[in-house]
Formats: C-alpha cells, sequence, structure tokens
C-alpha cells in the first residue's frame, strides 16, 4: 500500500491505495524500448544535405587531366573541395516504428506504478470550470506541492484546463485516452482528476491474465 495525496474542497488529505494492482516490479527494458519508440515517433525526419548532384556550379573540368603537375581534378562540386556536395549525405526519412499493442500496454501501465511507489501521484478536483483561471488551476498543484513538474490527467477534453495551464512550465494536460509512457515519465507528478483515477482503476486495476 503506498500514499496518494487527495485534494477535496480546498483541503488535502491522504489515502492508502494498492499499488501492486499496477505492477509489482519496474520492467526497465520495457519502459526503454516505449520511449525510445514514442521519441523516433516524434523526429521530423526533414534533415538533408546536398550531394554533389544539387550543389550549384559549372560542371566543366578545372584543368587537363595530365601534364600539369596537379593532381587530377573534375568539377569543383567535388565532395574534396569546401563548398562541394557531401558523400552519403543524410536524407529525409521516417522514423517512426510500432511497438505490439501489448507491449505499449505494458509499458503505460509499469510507469503508472512507479508513479505510485514513489508517491509521485495525487487525486484532485475544484479545477476552473465555466472559463480560464491560470491562477486557481496553478493554485491546486501549488497546494499538493507539484507545481514544478506535473502531467494532469483527465478523462475528457477539458478546455478550460487546458487553457489554465497551457502557459504553465513544465505542466501538461492529458486526457486518460492520450495517455503513454513518455508522458507519464516526463514529469515527476501525475495529477488525476477524481474521474481519471476511477478510469485508470477499471483500466488498469485488475492484472491481466
Amino acid at each position: 500500500m503506498v500514499e496518494v495525496k487527495v485534494l477535496k474542497g480546498g483541503a488535502v488529505a491522504t489515502k492508502q491505495v494498492d499499488a501492486s494492482a499496477f505492477g509489482t516490479k519496474v520492467l526497465g527494458r520495457t519502459l526503454k524500448d516505449a520511449i525510445v519508440m514514442y521519441e523516433a515517433n516524434a523526429r521530423q525526419g526533414t534533415v538533408q544535405a546536398r550531394t554533389r548532384a544539387m550543389v550549384r556550379g559549372p560542371n566543366k573540368k578545372l584543368w587537363p587531366q595530365k601534364h600539369t603537375g596537379r593532381a587530377r581534378m573534375g568539377t569543383p562540386k567535388s565532395p574534396l573541395w569546401r563548398g562541394g556536395g557531401r558523400i552519403h549525405p543524410p536524407e529525409p526519412r521516417d522514423h517512426g516504428y510500432a511497438m505490439p499493442k501489448q507491449a505499449r500496454r505494458a509499458a503505460l501501465r509499469n510507469a503508472i506504478f512507479t508513479k505510485f511507489r514513489d508517491q509521485e501521484v495525487a487525486i484532485a478536483d475544484g479545477w476552473p470550470t465555466g472559463k480560464p483561471n491560470t491562477k486557481g488551476a496553478a493554485a491546486i498543484l501549488a497546494k499538493l506541492g507539484m507545481a514544478g513538474s506535473a502531467t494532469v490527467v483527465t478523462t475528457e477534453v477539458d478546455r478550460n484546463l487546458c487553457l489554465s495551464l497551457r502557459n504553465v512550465p513544465l505542466v501538461d494536460v492529458r486526457t486518460l485516452a492520450d495517455l503513454n509512457a513518455r508522458q507519464v515519465l516526463l514529469r515527476r507528478y501525475l495529477v488525476l482528476t477524481p474521474q481519471a483515477y476511477q478510469a485508470l482503476e477499471q483500466r488498469f486495476g485488475k492484472k491481466e491474465s
């Protein structure tokens, strides 16, 4: 059992949660593979350098091949010359790939387990409604002592909450459906709405057969 902070009605309390429902040990290799995959999928892959065919310049031979006492040389677009093309340059490519769905699910579940184990999870309500309120949303994180780096998880897209926290440094707002292992580990704390915590228990609470 681990302690989880609970903010309700403006008061902070704690409750005991069975973290073993999310796992019993840290799966380091699975987490590492998942994070590398998500980072690779986020790469734009637009880097490019010019080959000798792309470099602008003349194709005329600079001097005769023989009897000049100089090394043989053709076009100034050669990679051997300053300003010439590159040999085997990087080209635009897609770095993305996919892990099996069960592996991604296991990585997310284990990442959540690490947060519960390290007592870096909180459940909070009282988020701004009606209109965005950055001061009020930031005050909730401050009461929990999690204002420095946190991921706030909701069940549905909450426009007011997104607008309230979008300018707060190192604070992200994600729905449970969009949550992945990288996002869980990207920020130090995981702050759940009561609805998100219930949905999380329903989704991962029972051990998979």
